[in-house]
């Protein structure tokens, strides 16, 4: 049973305590009264439910419920406020017949209004049926002080409580849910960028090779048949890792990047002075200097015209330079940068990008803390 739904059965446990109105009731001789009062119990403890089930709702902690619109917590205030002064009003109509036992009303009236008016409106309220359960039991000769006004002040404190804790809840539930849409599109944004990152370099290596192969079909058939095979073997590769990334199980290899970067360049017919192992690097930059170079290596193939790349790698650095035509800042609109810029700041490094200074081409360095 959800709190939404059922809430009403754990308001209707407490109208036991009624029970004193109805004895007193069943001894008053007026029958008039009698019969007023009993009735007008009846209605008071089906009002009172009524309007626990119709006011607030506790927060469901299986479904979030949206917040009410602008408009919507005034017309529940209203029909609150209405309900109050019906329970007032049955109130005074037990008041002949059963007297001083008619007080308990007030708690329930005071419980209704802290859990379901604004605490602007509801503090005064119960402090305005506290005073009356308090001073009443004085004022009117035959009456007996019951503790009804500690009743109402114990029972607003309570009710204060609960409405707290639920509306904590909702604040929760709602953070959570803005969380799990963060997480979402923190995923889709990392998925866009693998995907970039393995796509773009995967179609140019294939690009240049196709390239290569139609070139040797004139010239060297054999060879133009193993640039073909490469093609294929390169396409079910990219496959692979599309499908690796969309399930987010893909890794990358530092070793692994600076082998395909040999043979992207090889087959673009570019010079390459690569690091011929990766075991100083360690392990936490190890994914990101290999981001860095398919990056970097892919930008060279694609855009730069080099004859030459030289790529060096230290513990906590990785550099890409070329001679090819070079350009003071990326392309517009490019991403490949942009996601490897993103990737640099999750570990607290830098990536700087840009024409070289000693002589034509350009670098790419990123950077990290020792």
């Amino acid at each position: 049973m959800t709190a939404q739904r059922y809430g009403w059965i754990f308001a209707a446990v407490w109208l036991f305590y009624l029970g004193g109105n109805v004895s007193a009731l069943l001894e008053q001789p007026n029958l008039y009264w009698r019969v007023a009062g009993l009735i007008s119990v009846g209605l008071f403890a089906a009002g009172y439910l009524y309007l626990v089930s119709r006011g607030r709702r506790a927060p469901s902690p299986w479904r979030w419920v949206p917040p009410p619109g602008p408009a919507s917590p005034s017309r529940r205030h209203l029909r609150i406020w209405l309900g109050i002064a019906a329970l007032l009003a049955l109130f005074g109509l037990q008041v002949p017949g059963s007297g001083d036992h008619a007080l308990t009303c007030l708690v329930f009236v005071a419980a209704l209004a802290m859990v379901n008016l604004p605490i602007v409106q509801a503090v005064p309220l119960a402090l305005i049926l506290f005073a009356g359960a308090e001073i009443a039991p004085r004022a009117v000769d035959g009456w007996a002080d019951r503790g009804y006004g500690l009743a109402v002040l114990l029972g607003s404190l309570a009710t204060y409580g609960i409405r707290m804790a639920a509306e904590r809840q909702q604040r929760l539930i709602a953070a959570q849910r803005e969380l799990a849409d963060r997480a979402v599109a923190d995923e889709r944004a990392r998925i866009a960028a693998d995907l970039h990152d393995i796509l773009g370099h995967s179609l140019t290596v294939v690009t240049v090779k196709a390239e290569l192969a139609q070139r040797l079909l004139d010239v060297d058939l054999d060879r133009a048949r193993r640039e073909l095979a490469d093609l294929e073997a390169l396409a079910r590769d990219a496959l692979a890792d599309v499908r690796a990334t969309a399930m987010g199980v893909r890794g990358i290899s530092l070793p692994g990047e600076i082998a395909a970067a040999r043979e992207a360049l090889a087959a673009a017919n570019i010079e390459a002075e690569l690091p011929g192992a990766a075991d100083e690097v360690p392990t936490r930059n190890r994914e990101l200097f290999a981001w860095t170079i398919r990056e970097a290596v892919t930008n060279v193939v694609r855009h730069s015209s080099a004859r030459h790349v030289r790529v060096r790698l230290a513990p906590a650095g990785v550099e890409i330079l070329d001679d090819g035509v070079g350009c003071d800042s990326p392309a517009p609109g490019g991403q490949g940068l942009a996601g490897l810029r993103r990737r640099a700041e999750a570990l607290g490094g830098r990536l700087t990008a840009g024409r070289r200074d000693d002589e034509p081409g350009f670098r790419v360095r990123v950077e990290v803390p020792a």
